[in-house]
C-alpha cells in the first residue's frame, strides 16, 4: 500500500510540474538571438568568430526541442498525432516568410546581376521552394568544376532544408511508436482516457516517452558515427547533408522527451535542495553557454565538422536548455529573457532569411566590396526587412484565424511553393541570351594576334556563356581527369594510338586543359597521347589539403605514385606536366600559409621534375595560366556589348607565386610553355577573345579557345624539344 501511495504522490507531483512548466520558454527565444548572432558575425567576415557557423546548429538544437515536445504533448493529451495539421501549422509558420524572400531575391537578381547568374539564382529559388537546397550545396561541395562558383543569394537556405526534412519525417516515426504503443499493454487505450479526463498517467507518459527515447537515440547514434566518418572523407558534403545533421535535431529532442519528475530532482526549484537546484542549473547554463562561446570563437574551416567537433556546440546548447526545464530560476536565463535578445529571436526566422540576400546583393548594388566594418552594418540593418517580414507576413498568416483550418494552411503553404517555382521559372525563361558563333566567326587565338585592341563586344559566343563550364573536352568528358577519390588513371590512350612514340600529359585539371591542343597536334604528328591527370592532384611531391573535401588529400599522394609507376611503364619519349600553381600544402598535419605553401609546392615539384628526367624522356613544364578575379561566363553573359567590363589586368590575372616557372628555372634541360602570350596582351587579359570565351570556370581555359591554341602549342614544343 505504501508503495502504491508513493507512486500516486509521484504521479500527482508530475502531473503538477507539467502544468506548471510553460510550454513558451523565453530563455529560448533569447538563445535563437545568439545563435543569430554568430551567423551575422560570421556572414559579415568578423574575424575573432571563425566558427561563427555553430549558430546554425544551435538552431538545430532549439527546433528539436520544441518540435519533439510539441508532438509529445499532442500525443499525450489526445493519444494521437495529427500529421495534417502538424504540416499546416509548420506551412503557415515557414513558408510565406521564405516565400517573400526568395520572391525578392530572383528581384533583385534581375537587376543586380548577369543573365547567367540570374538563371543559377532561379534554379536556387526552385530548390529553396522545394527545400532541397542542402543536396543542392552538397553536391556543388564535391564538384570542382564549382569549386570557384559565385556565392548563391539562396544558399543559406540549406540548413531551413534540414530542418523541413527533419519535420517531415520525425512525425510519421512519432506515429509508429504511437502504433507499437496501442499494441502493448493497452497503451492506446490508457492515452485515451488520459485524454478524455485531462490527465497523463505516469506509466503512459513514461512507456510513451522510453519508446520515442530509444527510437530517437538509435537515429542520433547512427547520425552521429555517420557524420564523423563523412567529415573526415568528405567535409564538404558532410556540412550539408541531413543525415549527417539529424542527431543535432535529435539531441534537442530527447531532451524534451526527459519527464518533469526527472528535472524536478536533478533541480530542486524548493524544499531543502532549492540552493542546490539553482546552483546546478546556473552552473549548467554557463557551461553551456561558454561551450558555444568557445565553438564560435575557435573552431574554423578546418575543424572536422559536423562530426566530432559539432559535440561541443550541440551539448552546450542542450545544457542550457536543460538548465531552464526545471523549475529553478538561474542568472543565465534570466539574461536570455531580457527583452531585447527575446525580441531579436522573436524576428531571428527572418532576420536569417534576409541577411545573406544582404550579403550578397549590397556590393553588387554598390559596385564595390566592403570592408568587415560595413559588412557588420549591412547584416544588422537586414533587420528592418526582417521585423516587417515578422509584422506583416509571420504573425498575420500565423495567427488569421481563416487559415486555423488544416486545409485552408496547406494551401497557403501549397500557393507559396507554387508561387516561388514560377517565378523562378520566368526569371530563367526571361533571361537574355546570345547566338552561337560558328566555326568561322569563333577564330580565337589568332585574332588577339591581328588586332591591336582586345574584342569590345560581341555578337556571337563560342562556347555560350551558360555551357561554358562543360566546354571541357573529349578527353576530359571521357573520365581521364580522375576524380578527387580515385587513385588510378584508366587507360585514356589518344592521338596516334599505334603511334611509335607517346606522349604523357600528367597533371591536375590545369594540366588536362590543354588535352583539346594536344590530341590533334599527336594525330598529326603520329604520336600516342597518354593522360595521366587527377583533380586538384599537383604533379609535385608534396601533400596537399582539398578544399572540397575539406582534409588532407591522402589519395592525391597514392594516386601521383601509381602515376609515375605507370609512366616508367609506358617509356614515354615526351613527358609534359603542368599543375595549378595555389596549393595548400600540409606538413606534419598542418596546413602552410600562401608563401610556405608556395615554396614547400615548388620544392616538391623540383623533385618531380628530376623523377621525370631520370624515365629519359624529354620533359616539358606548361607555366600556369592568369586567374581571372571573377566567373568570367557569367560576367560576360550580362556584357556582350561591354567586354572590357570582364577584362582584367595582367597584374591581377599573376598575382600567385609562380611555383611552376620558379621549378622549372632549376632545369636547363626541361623546357618551358608560357601561355601568357596568347591569354593576354599590353597588360591586359581578354575575357573573350576572337567570340571564344577564354575560362569555362575560374581559371580553367574551355577547350573551344585551347582548340585555337593548336598550332601555337605546337610551335611551342617544337621549340623547347
Amino acid at each position: 500500500m505504501r508503495i502504491e501511495r508513493e507512486q500516486q504522490e509521484a504521479a500527482r507531483d508530475d502531473e503538477r510540474d507539467e502544468r506548471r512548466r510553460p510550454a513558451f520558454r523565453p530563455d529560448v527565444e533569447g538563445l535563437r538571438a545568439v545563435a543569430l548572432g554568430l551567423v551575422l558575425l560570421y556572414h559579415a567576415g568578423v574575424p575573432w568568430f571563425p566558427g561563427g557557423y555553430v549558430g546554425v546548429d544551435v538552431f538545430f538544437v532549439v527546433s528539436g526541442f520544441l518540435i519533439t515536445g510539441l508532438l509529445l504533448r499532442e500525443a499525450e493529451r489526445h493519444g494521437k498525432v495529427s500529421l495534417l495539421r502538424f504540416y499546416g501549422r509548420r506551412a503557415r509558420r515557414l513558408l510565406p516568410a521564405a516565400a517573400v524572400v526568395v520572391l525578392a531575391v530572383c528581384l533583385a537578381a534581375v537587376q543586380w546581376m548577369p543573365p547567367l547568374e540570374r538563371r543559377n539564382v532561379a534554379a536556387d529559388a526552385v530548390g529553396a521552394a522545394l527545400y532541397a537546397t542542402n543536396w543542392q550545396q552538397a553536391g556543388r561541395a564535391v564538384d570542382y568544376s564549382a569549386a570557384d562558383a559565385e556565392a548563391s543569394p539562396l544558399q543559406h537556405y540549406w540548413s531551413l532544408a534540414v530542418e523541413e526534412q527533419f519535420y517531415l519525417a520525425w512525425p510519421l516515426l512519432v506515429l509508429a511508436v504511437l502504433w507499437t504503443f496501442r499494441k502493448v499493454r493497452g497503451g492506446g487505450e490508457e492515452l485515451r482516457a488520459a485524454g478524455a479526463t485531462g490527465r497523463t498517467p505516469l506509466l503512459g507518459r513514461c512507456g510513451l516517452r522510453a519508446r520515442l527515447a530509444v527510437v530517437l537515440g538509435a537515429l542520433a547514434a547512427v547520425s552521429f558515427v555517420h557524420a564523423v566518418r563523412l567529415s573526415a572523407e568528405e567535409g564538404g558534403v558532410a556540412y550539408f547533408s541531413t543525415f549527417t545533421r539529424g542527431w543535432e535535431l535529435a539531441v534537442g529532442g530527447l531532451l524534451a522527451l526527459v519527464p518533469a519528475a526527472a528535472w524536478r530532482r536533478a533541480l530542486p526549484a524548493a524544499g531543502p535542495g532549492a540552493r542546490r537546484g539553482a546552483l546546478a542549473a546556473g552552473a549548467l547554463a554557463v557551461a553551456g553557454l561558454a561551450a558555444v562561446a568557445y565553438a564560435g570563437l575557435r573552431f574554423d574551416d578546418a575543424t572536422r565538422f559536423p562530426g566530432p567537433w559539432g559535440l561541443l556546440p550541440v551539448l552546450g546548447t542542450a545544457a542550457v536548455i536543460a538548465a531552464g526545464c526545471g523549475l529553478a530560476a538561474h542568472p543565465v536565463g534570466r539574461l536570455l529573457s531580457v527583452p531585447p535578445l527575446r525580441y531579436a529571436g522573436r524576428i531571428s526566422y527572418s532576420w536569417y532569411l534576409w541577411h545573406w540576400p544582404a550579403v550578397v546583393f549590397v556590393p553588387l548594388a554598390l559596385d564595390r566590396e566592403l570592408s568587415v566594418r560595413w559588412m557588420l552594418v549591412v547584416v544588422a540593418a537586414a533587420a528592418l526587412p526582417a521585423a516587417l517580414t515578422h509584422l506583416l507576413v509571420e504573425e498575420p498568416v500565423r495567427r488569421a484565424r481563416v487559415l486555423l483550418a488544416t486545409p485552408r494552411a496547406l494551401a497557403v503553404g501549397a500557393a507559396c511553393t507554387a508561387a516561388t517555382v514560377l517565378v523562378a521559372a520566368g526569371s530563367w525563361i526571361s533571361a537574355p541570351t546570345i547566338a552561337l558563333a560558328s566555326a568561322e566567326q569563333a577564330r580565337g587565338a589568332a585574332a588577339l594576334a591581328d588586332e591591336d585592341q582586345p574584342q569590345k563586344s560581341a555578337k556571337a559566343l563560342r562556347p555560350l556563356p551558360e555551357k561554358a563550364t562543360d566546354d571541357r573536352g573529349r578527353v576530359h568528358d571521357d573520365g581521364c581527369l580522375a576524380g578527387q577519390q580515385e587513385t588510378e588513371s584508366g587507360d585514356c590512350a589518344y592521338g596516334d594510338k599505334g603511334g611509335g612514340d607517346t606522349v604523357v600529359l600528367f597533371g591536375d585539371s590545369h594540366a588536362i586543359q590543354y588535352a583539346p591542343a594536344l590530341e590533334k597536334i599527336t594525330e598529326r604528328r603520329g604520336l600516342r597521347l597518354v593522360t595521366l591527370t587527377k583533380s586538384a592532384c599537383t604533379p609535385a611531391q608534396v601533400t596537399v589539403f582539398n578544399n572540397q573535401l575539406q582534409r588532407t588529400y591522402t589519395e592525391c599522394d597514392e594516386w601521383r605514385d601509381n602515376a609515375l609507376e605507370r609512366i616508367e611503364d609506358e617509356k614515354p619519349d615526351l613527358i609534359i606536366t603542368g599543375t595549378q600553381d595555389v596549393k595548400t600544402v600540409v606538413e606534419d598535419g598542418k596546413r602552410l600559409s600562401g608563401k610556405k605553401s608556395a615554396k614547400a609546392h615548388q620544392k616538391g615539384y623540383e623533385e618531380t621534375m628530376d623523377d621525370l628526367l631520370g624515365t629519359g624522356a624529354t620533359v616539358v613544364t606548361l607555366a600556369d595560366n592568369p586567374y581571372p578575379p571573377e566567373d568570367i561566363p557569367s560576367c560576360v553573359s550580362g556584357a556582350v556589348r561591354d567586354l572590357d567590363d570582364c577584362a582584367f589586368s595582367e597584374a591581377d590575372g599573376y598575382g600567385y607565386e609562380p611555383v611552376s616557372a620558379r621549378a622549372n628555372a632549376k632545369f636547363d634541360e626541361v623546357g618551358l610553355i608560357d601561355p601568357k602570350p596568347v591569354m593576354c596582351k599590353d597588360g591586359t587579359c581578354p575575357a573573350v577573345i576572337g567570340n571564344v570565351i577564354v575560362y569555362r570556370n575560374g581559371a580553367h581555359i574551355t577547350a573551344s579557345y585551347m582548340e585555337t591554341l593548336t598550332d601555337w602549342l605546337d610551335g611551342q614544343l617544337r621549340r623547347v624539344t
